[in-house]
């Protein structure tokens, strides 16, 4: 992938040798890169930083320039400076160059990495349930939306994109300014949640705090959620192609492929299945 998730949040590159230095909110920030970096403002009730772009990090520093880039010996680019979570300097087309396009693209990876893991469970889970008889035999993900549900399609729709629509509108009002739309409780012997646009955090987000800990296992778990959901993205368009070249979902594809590797793998569909759509066909 050519850029990775919150540009404006944390650095969690995952380094086996660089060494990661803490930025508390207590200290006085960084410095600022000597070219193109946004300025840092400040919440009036905290002090903390609000919003930061490239280069600066309300948890850590960007890393240095000996972290793993995607091809050994080469250099990143300079937009790509270590501080955003999964950046292995792939940018061969410099889509990232501006720092608004960049904050933009890295908090839209970060939006379809989340989708696409969701999908991917919402896709395996139902089909593994129906093998093993907990549901209606031959259920597929493509054509659940044909099934009869607890209410008619129009009403599922209508209900979903009104709390899909509020949700959405409060995440696009804290990228535009971060913490406005902040619901975190507050409690007298709990800190407030620096504001950290995609990573919300608190106790309705983040209730273990996995998050806002030390900046190593923060790290850690960021590049791990940016790297499962690049994974869960090709996943998807895996299973998309699976259902029109096969007609099947993607536990009876690894099924057929088990018996039968030989025959029944990516070589052995040279064309859709000519009875296969999205939407069951009559006769």
């Amino acid at each position: 992938m050519a850029l990775s998730a919150g540009s404006f949040t944390t650095a969690c590159s995952l380094q086996p040798r660089a060494r990661i230095r803490a930025c508390h909110g207590a200290r006085s920030p960084p410095p600022l890169p000597p070219q193109g970096a946004a300025a840092v403002t400040f919440t009036r009730a905290t002090g903390h930083r609000a919003n930061a772009t490239k280069g600066v990090s309300a948890v850590c520093e960007p890393l240095g320039p000996d972290r793993p880039i995607w091809f050994p010996g080469s250099s990143p680019p300079a937009w790509l400076d270590g501080s955003l979570p999964g950046d292995f300097g792939f940018d061969p087309l410099g889509l990232g160059s501006d720092p608004e396009m960049l904050r933009w693209f890295a908090q839209a990876e970060l939006m379809h990495s989340r989708w696409a893991m969701l999908a991917a469970a919402g896709i395996l889970i139902p089909d593994l349930l129906s093998h093993w008889g907990f549901m209606e035999a031959g259920f597929s993900w493509f054509d659940a939306g044909s099934r009869e549900y607890f209410a008619d399609p129009w009403t599922l729709f209508v209900v979903q994109m009104a709390l899909m629509g509020w949700a959405e509108g409060r995440r696009w009002a804290d990228y535009l300014n971060p913490g406005c739309v902040a619901v975190e409780p507050r409690f007298p012997n709990r800190k407030t949640p620096v504001p950290d646009v995609g990573y919300p955090g608190g106790l309705w987000f983040d209730w273990a705090n996995w998050g806002r800990g030390s900046p190593e296992p923060v790290m850690v778990l960021r590049t791990k959620e940016i790297k499962n959901g690049r994974l869960a993205m090709l996943a998807f368009l895996g299973f998309w192609f699976q259902a029109v070249y096969t007609g099947q979902g993607p536990i009876d594809n690894l099924l057929a492929h088990l018996a039968d590797p030989g025959h029944c793998n990516i070589f052995s569909h040279s064309r859709p299945a000519e009875n296969v759509t999205f939407k069951q066909r009559k006769d």
